[in-house]
């Protein structure tokens, strides 16, 4: 494995080692010292859910499951498994109480399941108070639904180091988590890191799509992000997924960046104009299977996956399945 170089910035150059990926890493030395860089994230959750209407009048999207966890507990486990210590939630008015209902600790709950016997489920119960405990939660409101940049900045005051990004509608699955493979790489980069995705030529225009120049295996410059192109006009054939890594200048980036024509701040503009001024922003393609849960097709795709996959009932539902295929 050799060296390669990251392009420069402003005259300066940086050489960086990019490690293969591996379901041990989780437990080294090396990587509880890379997890230690990143201690915050943001969690995008304001979104209205308008895609899940009706049921998201009653259930915030986020709460929405996927098998037998609701979609914010999969990206909160990501977040602690990847080292990160604070979490800072974006919301809708009014929305802090549910997150905080399913997180917090039940005791007459548990009283319930020690008395019936219901190891099992204690278990996962006191599971959410292990999540509680490893992480605190921050609560910003985004009062208005005027883009995502417009999302992030309103947790500017609580960040003051490079943070992770979450979007609540995508969720990975992989060995070592998303954004640990993330960390990896901004270990040494130092700038800002967006998670890439591979897709075929026939899916690629639903996405937006990175413009790259390769620097090493997995790792590319971003030169720019196409929103939905043609397969004819797409860059290449790695789409955007949400996952990012942000330095403190992308806030002052979104701060002074002009809203768009539907007047929505754009984090994906903000890199635009960030590298325009010859800043640097890298990409990942990430390892691991991205499960999208944007709208109700595709929540129902991932539920499946993540069903079909299941230890208690994966086998049987294959089994059903093909019952009732027949």
């Amino acid at each position: 494995m050799g060296y390669p170089r990251f392009p420069e910035e402003k005259g300066k150059r940086i050489d960086f080692f990019v490690a293969p990926l591996t379901a041990g890493l989780l437990f080294s030395s090396d990587f509880d010292k890379i997890k230690k860089m990143i201690n915050k994230a943001i969690i995008l959750i304001a979104g209205a859910g308008t895609r899940f209407l009706p049921i998201s009048k009653a259930v915030p999207k986020e709460l929405l499951p996927l098998v037998d966890k609701p979609m914010v507990q999969y990206l909160l486990e990501e977040a602690m498994h990847s080292g990160v210590k604070e979490v800072v939630f974006v919301i809708s008015p009014g929305k802090k109480k549910e997150v905080v209902d399913y997180f917090k600790k039940s005791p007459k709950l548990e009283k319930l399941l020690k008395e019936r016997k219901k190891d099992s489920l204690l278990e996962r119960v006191q599971h959410l108070e292990e999540i509680s405990k490893n992480i605190s939660f921050s609560f910003v409101v985004q009062k208005e639904p005027l883009g995502d940049g417009h999302a992030i900045l309103q947790a500017r005051k609580l960040i003051q180091d490079p943070c992770g990004i979450f979007f609540t509608d995508d969720i990975v699955d992989s060995k070592a988590p998303c954004l640990s493979q993330l960390i990896q790489i901004f270990k040494t980069s130092k700038r800002p890191m967006m998670a890439l995705k591979k897709l075929p030529k026939e899916k690629i225009s639903h996405y937006g799509v990175a413009d790259v120049e390769k620097i090493a295996s997995r790792v590319y410059k971003i030169k720019g992000v196409i929103e939905k192109p043609s397969p004819q006009e797409a860059p290449s054939d790695l789409a955007v997924l949400g996952r990012y890594i942000i330095t403190p200048d992308v806030f002052d980036y979104l701060k002074k960046q002009t809203p768009n024509k539907k007047g929505e701040i754009i984090l994906a503009e903000a890199f635009e104009s960030m590298i325009k001024d010859g800043k640097m922003v890298y990409g990942h393609e990430i390892e691991g299977q991205w499960m999208e849960c944007g709208d109700i097709y595709r929540w129902l795709q991932s539920t499946m996956y993540f069903a079909l996959k299941h230890p208690s009932y994966g086998e049987d539902l294959k089994k059903y399945l093909k019952e009732i295929g027949k």
